[in-house]
């Protein structure tokens, strides 16, 4: 009777740990870790975007693991850039399934990479919830978090609270938060809650109309790009008017892409016109994202 008392206290424990699985060993020490989460973007999905800096005192090229959850089906893209900025480049990677992860392993030779994922949400209520949950692969000396707002979207709350806000060039509202160091093995669950009733995506809402203007947001006007709420002050003045600008740039990159894909053959980049190979995720001459 003890032996099975006693399995009965031990079970949910240990179903919790083989859930959370192990992280992957030998992973480099990253001098700076971006965690975006676009809800409703460009599909009924969440939109994860992972930017990571590897530190400088790192060799490289460097090994690097990242594990994203098994139900996003895997990326849907993976490069490196010589500068985090827009000019990526598709990376070769391999994946490997562990049970409710899949860990996505590639090389990266320079100092950064970018991972995207979409991760499922339920959105046939208006209120949405979604939790993501990093998993602490590899450490990080800074680790931030920006959240856009999807268009149309009312009450969004965030845990951790995202106390900095700003509206971008391309009139949606951004959410960030300079978290601090992370160790390996930390994990940081990102909740989010809103209410949304209509069920187009962000792109189908931002859809230029006839005439070429955007249509008006549904959702309340937030501030402007220069006002941001109280919290971290040196980061708001600073670090949140370069992400703001650079998720903004990303955003119409993502859209013009979207846009002119139509109009020209799969096998040609949408941004430069190169031709491109078969089964290439971004152009190897501009690094535009190829459809």
């Amino acid at each position: 009777m003890l032996i099975i008392l006693l399995a009965a206290m031990l079970l949910p424990a240990l179903a919790a740990a083989a859930a959370g699985g192990k992280a992957p060993k030998g992973n480099p020490r990253l001098a700076n870790l971006e965690i975006d989460l676009w809800p409703e973007y460009d599909r009924p999905a969440m939109l994860v975007i992972l930017k990571g800096e590897i530190a400088s005192n790192v060799t490289l090229p460097a090994a690097v693991s990242v594990r994203i959850p098994a139900v996003s089906g895997g990326p849907s893209a993976v490069a490196i850039s010589p500068d985090g900025g827009g000019n990526l480049q598709n990376a070769k990677y391999e994946r490997e399934d562990a049970g409710e992860h899949l860990i996505v392993k590639l090389a990266v030779p320079q100092r950064n990479f970018h991972i995207e994922f979409y991760d499922p949400i339920a959105t046939r209520a208006p209120e949405r919830k979604y939790t993501y949950v990093w998993t602490g692969d590899l450490a990080a000396d800074r680790l931030a978090v920006t959240i856009q707002e999807p268009a149309g979207t009312l009450d969004l709350t965030t845990t951790p609270a995202l106390e900095s806000a700003a509206t971008g060039q391309d009139g949606l509202r951004y959410r960030s938060a300079q978290l601090g160091a992370f160790e390996a093995g930390k994990q940081l669950p990102i909740k989010i809650a809103y209410t949304k009733s209509d069920s187009r995506t962000t792109t189908e809402i931002l859809r230029p109309q006839a005439d070429g203007s955007l249509p008006a947001l549904s959702s309340p006007p937030g501030p402007s790009g220069g006002e941001t709420a109280s919290g971290w002050v040196l980061a708001a003045t600073v670090g949140l008017p370069l992400a703001i600008a650079g998720a903004a740039a990303y955003f119409l990159w993502r859209r013009r892409t979207t846009v002119t894909a139509a109009r020209r053959s799969e096998r040609f980049c949408p941004g430069c016109g190169a031709e491109a190979d078969a089964g290439d995720r971004f152009c190897s001459k501009c690094g535009t994202k190829l459809k």
